[in-house]
């Protein structure tokens, strides 16, 4: 078993981040989880392009924003002593973005929490976490947010 064992599945994630407040509620749950695998996180946003219709944000107004998600992200590593990447993609389906991105590096998966507030919206669109689970040539590791798991019981 010396070269067959499977690699740590925190040992190359990619972790897709949405907005600050997701980078910072994804970042608490799988930044820990990292740092025990001895593992570097490549942290992806996509900037999603509307395929032809006007776009809702401009691109320099998404760019700032990944970036301060990038930077809420930054925060949290080096605190929990991990090295992190930081990568912005474009695309027209964010889900097919993220798994290539998780391909580009030979990821060991892709780890997220879900998106407060929008689940009831992935149940009827399919969602990009729907898509991730999927269509995912790899594992994906979907971990409760730290936030909503300390104060209470569990909800289903």
């Amino acid at each position: 078993m010396n070269g067959d064992a499977p690699e740590p599945l925190f040992l190359r994630p990619v972790v897709p981040v949405a907005n600050v407040d997701d980078a910072e509620h994804t970042a608490a749950a799988v930044l820990p989880r990292v740092a025990a695998a001895g593992g570097r996180a490549r942290v992806v946003h996509v900037v999603e392009k509307a395929g032809g219709a006007p776009d809702k944000a401009s691109v320099e107004q998404r760019e700032e924003l990944a970036a301060d998600a990038f930077d809420a992200v930054r925060e949290r590593a080096a605190e929990a002593g991990v090295e992190v990447e930081t990568e912005l993609r474009y695309g027209t389906d964010v889900a097919a973005s993220i798994i290539d991105a998780a391909r580009d590096i030979d990821a060991t998966a892709i780890a997220f929490t879900p998106r407060s507030g929008k689940a009831w919206w992935d149940l009827f669109s399919g969602g990009v976490r729907d898509s991730l689970v999927t269509e995912s040539d790899r594992p994906v590791v979907v971990l409760p947010d730290p936030a909503e798991s300390e104060g209470g019981g569990d909800s289903g």
